[in-house]
């Protein structure tokens, strides 16, 4: 682990789509105050279902798994690949619950990490920044819970239908 240079940080942030909620000060302050590289070794876990949220992550290379693990059986499902640009982690950062999924390196891979001990300072020092990034996490949130419904909702016409509702 350590830290990465902050120009090519800054970059990597503003191409991912939290870049276009954070804009180009929220970059730099995330560069500069939050940001270290972790690289993983394929099958490595960043971290695992029922772990202490302490930090969130962006993929910078590679691919990354979110597997929900069964805990009798000790098999995981894979549930959604993550791809550069991608954030993890964020959800159990912000509501400080144990994490509800494993992630697993599909091959080698390296994430920014963000700890808890340097955003937090930021709150007072850039609200505005850490504002722009709650609305990035709420907007991801409702796009997938928009695209669950939809898939349901598909799902229930093609059953309703006995698949001749397809189109």
């Amino acid at each position: 682990m350590n830290k990465p240079q902050a120009e090519q940080v800054v970059k990597q942030i503003l191409q991912a789509p939290i870049g276009s909620y954070i804009g180009e000060e929220g970059a730099q302050v995330l560069a500069q105050r939050a940001a270290r590289i972790e690289k993983l070794k394929d099958g490595e876990f960043l971290y695992r279902q029922g772990d202490a949220a302490n930090s969130f992550y962006m993929v910078t290379s590679g691919r990354l798994g979110l597997i929900r693990e069964n805990q009798k059986t000790g098999k995981g499902t894979l549930l959604h690949v993550l791809e550069e640009g991608d954030l993890t982690g964020e959800l159990s950062f912000i509501d400080g619950e144990p994490r509800s999924l494993s992630v697993e390196a599909f091959g080698d891979a390296s994430v920014l990490c963000f700890d808890r001990q340097d955003i937090e300072p930021l709150i007072d020092e850039y609200p505005k920044v850490i504002f722009n990034f709650m609305r990035a996490v709420v907007k991801r949130v409702h796009h997938t819970v928009s695209a669950i419904g939809q898939q349901q909702s598909e799902l229930s016409h093609y059953i309703a239908t006995g698949g001749r509702g397809r189109s």
